[in-house]
């Protein structure tokens, strides 16, 4: 397989520079964007592996962006911000990003990030379509195909983010046993937990929204309170 492309949005052309250098130093093919309009131009006609996103640029910010991506695309998208307040984070997490880093910011964590969400994205992608029996995990009416990266809620597919899906694929494996944010985060980012448990919220609020009648009252994902999260049926 050719080396992953990775497509990155920022209007400070110093910024995109070293993240080219950076990730063309790993062997990674780079395109770059001034902004979430000519991104998205870019993506209409280039396969990309996975988006670096600047939240704060002219014509279309990465908001906007973010969810126009999310509406055709399922590559994991890592956001960039000089903003540094939570309530930042929950944003761009919520409309679809998979993670999110700060500026200033390390060169060498912003690559580990990259390689963490495409060995996991890549790995689903790439999963081998001539198996006639993938696997399935299969809880009420929750279907989850970790072969082809399907999941179906009442016979109705239904679109999460590579982090997401990991998250569900998770708990969905270990149905009936409770992760704590921590440990979910370790398990699925694939590194310790420092920072705020909001990413892991988030990424829950997000799924139950897509797989729940009511969100507010869970039949799959559920509390278990000042413990963590489990999955499990009614």
């Amino acid at each position: 397989m050719e080396q992953p492309t990775i497509l990155v949005i920022d209007d400070d052309d110093a910024i995109k520079n070293l993240i080219g250098i950076y990730l063309q130093n790993e062997g990674f093919q780079v395109i770059k964007a001034e902004d979430g309009l000519e991104a998205l131009e870019i993506l209409a006609n280039a396969q990309v592996h996975l988006i670096i996103l600047d939240i704060m640029m002219p014509k279309m910010d990465g908001i906007e962006a973010c969810l126009k991506i999310r509406t055709k695309k399922n590559v994991p998208i890592i956001m960039l911000s000089a903003k540094t307040e939570d309530m930042d984070k929950i944003h761009g997490l919520s409309v679809g990003a998979d993670d999110y880093i700060t500026k200033p910011f390390n060169p060498l964590e912003l690559v580990a990030r990259v390689k963490s969400q495409l060995r996991r994205y890549l790995r689903f992608t790439h999963a081998d379509e001539s198996d006639n029996n993938p696997y399935e995990l299969e809880i009420g009416n929750l279907r989850i195909n970790t072969a082809t990266h399907q999941v179906l809620i009442k016979q109705q597919e239904i679109k999460l983010t590579p982090k997401e899906f990991a998250i569900l694929e998770l708990l969905a494996r270990n149905r009936g046993m409770v992760f704590s944010s921590d440990r979910i985060y370790e398990l699925v980012w694939q590194e310790p937990m420092l920072e705020s448990e909001n990413t892991v919220m988030v990424h829950i609020r997000n799924i139950r929204e897509k797989i729940e009648d009511n969100p507010r009252k869970p039949q799959y994902i559920k509390n278990v309170w000042g413990v963590g999260y489990k999955l499990d049926w009614k």
